[in-house]
């Protein structure tokens, strides 16, 4: 299965079923009173991170996901049968957003379900409506429409560690050294084409997980190389290794490069903590190494730790892991800090419910004799504008009352309008002549 980690889709949850209109037919009874049952709900479109998804290939052909229409009511007071949520899985780390940038979804633990599209809810049916004042309608709710986003899925690694560098660099070797992952390795550039993930055993009682990030090269945060495309896989490690080729003309520039690269991408991650790893030093004497070290001292910034190691001769790994084990632990330690001091300071905020706030313009005439168009919105009244079968008068009148009742009408009355003017209520839009 080849590695997907990004891409857009369709989601549309399933449509509330109609209300049905219906009436009893017994033996003997001339005219029985309504029995139109309810529609059903519409499907919900809920997301669920499972970590035997490894991959967002799944929704490279499949670019629409939708959820089960409810069922219509039926005679009888028939309630019409509620379609089934549609449980979509995808990998963990995946992050959900809509078209605006806002995040709907981020799936950081297996299991972790999130609803991304509501199903609409059903109709009523006509023997919901029967009152002292209606003994017998003869009208029907429509079910609503359920929610319809573009969405894009963008998958990020959760990794204690991502090993970063440029390409052969010695990350796909070190990765296979010190875990259980298998990565490709060759003698020539790019040969990791997607990032690898592989758990480290420190001791008897902890692990880490580390990505290795394909080979990253200047220009990468602007598009160029393999690497630009995996570089969102390092935004959620604690610790960023850096790997450095021992056989590089100048180790110091190596850094700069992969560093500017990092802080272009986002400058976030170059504060992120970091270890510095000088691999490849079998066969160099330990002045060369030592040299090599002092350069790499006065480019990097102060405190940073850097260590000499050999991945193919196992030279340094131990050391190295647990320094490593060290940093990850402190800086998931800052981080639950972070985020205690941060929950202390937040103030409490109440939510004014605004589902029943709503708006009435209106564009002038430009001849005295032509009709006006009013615009109605609102949360509520755009609901009931959905739920409304415009083609039963017995439905319009019954929205006219709710328009009056919450004062819509009203409004429009002081707005001067008349009759043969057009109402248009929310978007996608519903009009009748008022």
């Amino acid at each position: 299965m080849s590695f997907i980690d990004k891409v857009k889709v369709t989601v549309t949850a399933g449509d509330g079923g109609d209300g049905k209109v219906s009436f009893r037919h017994e033996k003997f009874i001339d005219k029985g009173g309504p029995d139109g049952g309810d529609g059903g709900d519409g499907g919900n479109v809920i997301l669920v991170a499972s970590r035997n998804q490894n991959t967002l290939a799944a929704f490279r052909y499949q670019k629409e996901i939708k959820a089960e229409h409810g069922q219509g009511g039926g005679h009888q007071k028939m309630h019409g049968r509620r379609a089934k949520s549609l449980y979509v899985p995808v990998p963990v780390g995946t992050v959900a957003t809509i078209s605006d940038g806002k995040i709907v979804a981020d799936l950081v633990e297996d299991g972790q379900e999130v609803m991304i599209a509501k199903g609409g809810r059903g109709g009523f049916g006509n023997a919901h409506f029967i009152s002292s004042r209606r003994q017998t309608p003869k009208f029907a709710e429509k079910g609503e429409p359920g929610e319809d986003f573009e969405m894009t899925f963008e998958m990020k690694m959760i990794a204690d560690v991502g090993l970063v560098g440029l390409p052969n660099a010695g990350k796909s070797t070190l990765l296979s050294k010190i875990s259980n992952a298998r990565p490709e390795i060759a003698d020539y550039p790019f040969t990791t084409l997607r990032p690898n993930l592989g758990v480290v055993d420190i001791d008897k009682t902890s692990s880490i997980l580390f990505a290795d990030i394909p080979g990253l090269i200047e220009g990468a945060a602007e598009g160029k190389g393999l690497g630009h495309d995996f570089l969102r896989h390092i935004e959620r490690t604690a610790v960023i290794v850096h790997l450095i080729d021992a056989y590089q003309e100048d180790v110091a520039t190596t850094y700069k490069t992969i560093k500017a690269e990092l802080k272009a991408y986002q400058p976030a991650l170059a504060k992120r903590p970091e270890i510095v790893v000088l691999n490849k030093i079998d066969g160099l004497d330990a002045e060369i190494i030592a040299d090599l070290v002092r350069q790499l001292k006065k480019a990097v910034p102060r405190g940073t730790q850097i260590y000499a190691i050999s991945a193919v001769a196992g030279i340094g790994l131990r050391e190295l892991l647990y320094a490593v084990s060290q940093a990850v632990t402190a800086a998931r330690a800052k981080a639950d800090e972070v985020v205690e001091e941060v929950r202390k300071g937040m103030p409490v905020l109440t939510i004014t419910d605004t589902s029943d706030q709503w708006s009435v313009r209106f564009d002038k005439r430009t001849k005295e004799d032509e009709p006006t168009t009013y615009f109605v919105s609102g949360p509520k009244i755009e609901k009931f504008a959905q739920r409304t079968d415009f083609d039963n008068e017995e439905g319009v009148q019954r929205l006219r009352v709710i328009m009056r009742k919450t004062g819509i009408l009203q409004d429009m009355i002081r707005k001067g309008v008349a009759p043969g003017d057009t109402v248009v209520i929310g978007s996608p839009a519903y009009s009748f002549e008022y």
